[in-house]
């Protein structure tokens, strides 16, 4: 099925800048919404584009003392950081019972990846190149923070990364817009369904809009300069695939882009998302964001910050305060129109109306369902098999699977920690709720001891290390990890290296040294079972990388769509080529690399034809054999190469994939359709479409491991 719905959906994702394909974001007209509107005074309109955190957590740098007075005043309609059906249920009843107008409050929380029941982080989850499974922990997610008082989250991040100092490169699903683009669009739909008014849906929120993952030197919060074209082909399709799934709220991001922060960037948020893409949600500031631009140095004072964002388009204002302090004013003053305002306050509306918060503002606030929906069996046994789906096999001697009956030794400073299962962004999970960590799971399937021959060493990040405000300027190992790895291996013992970690690392050295490298990421509340799920076969590996590991820091940025140069590297010998001098130029492992405890044969590319023309299409295709002997899963991946075009082409794209499971000896033929919006890109003269030349197909078990073929097109 995912076979044939993938060049399809491409075709939709692929014009994402170019708003030709409407959005499905749009929003009826509410009888309700509009009888408030005519009714509510300038402070009351104000309080409806205003978000406070309660008291429950900090996720930025402060915090706003009483938030339930402003709530009871009219001057605050919107909460975060506040869960549970209890607590939930008695803000909501200050808001109906003790406001003029009794309009409900909007509770958002970062449900990121799970909310009781942990998942794999992002950057995991998107390892597993299921997207069915994504949209399913997204529905999960939504169904056990619905139950405990939240209609909002502030996932899916949409932002791709090439930058592994970045700490938030854990939060999002990789390198590559096409990939991006399907687990964006899967998460929208997971959370909101097919009906937002549903009491086991939540609000899906586009963040950061846009570019955030490109930060310069890798430091989060940091400049981002990037060409529009850039920008339009390989940063903006993952948000335009989420809108096109229905999500009715989009987050501004902190970074600047073409010299103006994105919270008062007009043509992001009028010229892009609601002029090209058609978008009718509302737009939220990150946390303090509109205040920052007075750091930035682009607003005088904070009046100022808030003139710029409402006027460029920014609807709430998270944590800021501007607009509660000064927006009347500001439109008094004739700097803000009322019809600004108007026009904020009633797409928040909408979007309330849009969750039947009018129809029921309690429907949240169930004790009963809470209890119900929460961590249940079958959320903890989906976890498990998600988990161990989202792991990846770097490296294999033949060290692995392990024996069960057969004593290991269980080391590493992650192997007894059940709070660096859960990494960053863990939503609600806790560490109680957490069953075993990897020792604990290994003891349950295998005798564990000293004087092992073989050991599995659990290293990598501590869960701090990644995530917001966690960049790093090396991505190795910390080095007592690595020498811990060197004294093993000078006392013969045969090493299985299981990583946790939220960005690509620096293994150069591990790589050499160990036996096998399983990537866990940060498995989740079930990853510690999960771990050994994989360590002893019960599941074969099937994860790929979604990010390019470099040799070392010095590669950076270093990714499978990059560009050749005027002076490729071609002769092993020759000086006047882009090189290195003192590593390859390839990665250490490339964009889709992930091995498997069977192994996959393909055959010669097939086409049924070799050019083709205009709106007609061409069929690729490949049989693919497992050629082991256990049961497997093979994502079996295509990319396009575009030889000569009107402005410069990537060496390689992805535009294609499907994930197959086949029997020890079962074959399998593989097709892959290809038309005129496959080729297409942002040419010369900003147009989107294709044109006419000569292409090469790759098609293989990861980026740099295909076999190929070549065609010709005509427009």
């Amino acid at each position: 099925m995912m076979r044939k719905l993938l060049p399809a959906l491409f075709v939709a994702l692929a014009v994402v800048s170019c708003g030709r394909k409407a959005s499905q974001s749009k929003l009826p007209n509410y009888p309700k919404v509009d009888s408030l509107m005519k009714v509510m005074t300038l402070e009351e309109k104000i309080g409806q584009t205003v978000l406070f955190t309660s008291d429950w957590s900090v996720t930025g740098p402060s915090m706003r003392p009483g938030y339930l007075d402003d709530i009871r005043a009219g001057r605050c309609g919107n909460l975060l950081n506040a869960h549970t059906a209890d607590f939930t249920r008695e803000v909501q009843r200050i808001a109906v019972e003790e406001t003029r107008l009794g309009i409900p409050i909007l509770f958002g929380f970062d449900v990121i990846h799970g909310f009781r029941t942990i998942f794999p982080i992002n950057l995991g989850m998107s390892a597993s190149w299921d997207i069915d499974a994504i949209r399913r922990s997204a529905q999960i997610a939504a169904e056990e923070a619905a139950a405990a008082g939240l209609q909002w989250t502030y996932s899916p991040m949409c932002d791709i990364s090439v930058e592994p100092r970045w700490g938030r490169i854990s939060e999002g699903s990789g390198e590559d817009p096409y990939l991006g683009s399907l687990i964006a669009a899967a998460m929208v739909e997971g959370y909101q369904g097919d009906d937002l008014s549903k009491d086991n849906t939540i609000l899906a929120c586009v963040k950061h809009f846009a570019a955030y993952g490109a930060p310069q030197a890798g430091r989060d919060y940091n400049t981002v300069d990037m060409s529009e074209r850039w920008l339009r082909e390989f940063y903006l399709p993952p948000y335009k695939a989420a809108v096109d799934a229905g999500a009715l709220s989009v987050m501004a991001s902190f970074n600047e882009l073409d010299g103006v922060p994105a919270h008062a960037s007009a043509h992001l948020m009028q010229d892009i998302l609601r002029g090209e893409w058609g978008f009718e949600g509302f737009v939220v500031s990150d946390y303090t964001g509109i205040m920052e631009m007075i750091h930035h140095g682009y607003a005088k004072d904070l009046a100022d910050a808030g003139r710029l964002s409402i006027n460029a388009g920014l609807d709430m204002d998270m944590m800021a305060a501007s607009y509660m302090n000064h927006m009347k004013e500001l439109v008094e003053s004739g700097r803000v129109s009322m019809k600004t305002v108007d026009d904020a306050c009633r797409r928040i509306l909408n979007v309330k109306a849009a969750l039947g918060l009018f129809d029921d503002p309690y429907k949240y606030c169930d004790t009963e369902r809470e209890k119900e929906r929460t961590l249940t069996d079958e959320n903890k046994a989906f976890a498990r098999r998600f988990s161990a789906e989202s792991m990846v096999l770097l490296k294999n001697n033949g060290i692995l699977p392990l024996k069960k009956g057969e004593k290991v030794a269980v080391m590493g400073p992650l192997a007894n920690s059940k709070d660096d299962l859960l990494g960053s962004w863990r939503g609600a999970g806790e560490v109680k709720s957490v069953p075993a960590s990897v020792l604990d799971a290994v003891k349950e399937v295998t005798p564990v001891g000293d004087g092992a021959s073989k050991v599995i060493l659990v290293i990598g990040e501590p869960w701090s290390w990644t995530g917001e405000a966690a960049s790093r300027s090396s991505i190795k190992v910390p080095e007592e990890q690595i020498a811990l790895l060197r004294q093993l291996k000078k006392q013969g013992k045969k090493v299985a290296v299981v990583l946790m970690n939220g960005r690509p690392l620096d293994l150069s050295e591990e790589s050499e040294l160990a036996d096998a490298i399983l990537e866990a990421w940060y498995p989740g509340t079930m990853g510690g079972y999960a771990v050994a799920d994989v360590l002893f076969g019960d599941v074969n590996p099937s994860g790929k990388l979604t990010v390019t590991f470099p040799r070392n820091l010095g590669q950076v940025p270093i990714y499978h769509y990059a560009k050749n140069t005027g002076r490729p590297y071609v002769h092993p010998e020759a000086k006047y080529e882009s090189r290195y001098l003192d590593v390859p130029n390839e990665p250490l492992y490339a964009f889709g690399h992930g091995l498997s405890y069977t192994t996959f044969g393909y055959s010669d590319i097939t086409l049924d034809k070799t050019s083709f023309k205009g709106a007609d299409v061409l069929k690729a295709r490949v049989t693919v054999t497992n050629t082991g002997d256990r049961e497997g899963t093979e994502t079996v991946q295509m990319y396009i190469r575009d030889l000569v075009g009107s402005v410069t082409r990537p060496v390689r794209q992805l535009k294609g994939f499907e994930r197959i499971t086949l029997a020890p000896g079962e074959s399998r033929e593989v097709e892959f359709t290809i038309d005129r919006e496959t080729l297409s890109f942002y040419r010369q003269d900003m147009t989107w479409g294709a044109e006419s030349g000569d292409f090469d197909i790759f098609i293989g078990t990861a980026s740099n491991c295909t076999k190929n073929a070549s065609f010709t097109y005509e427009i």
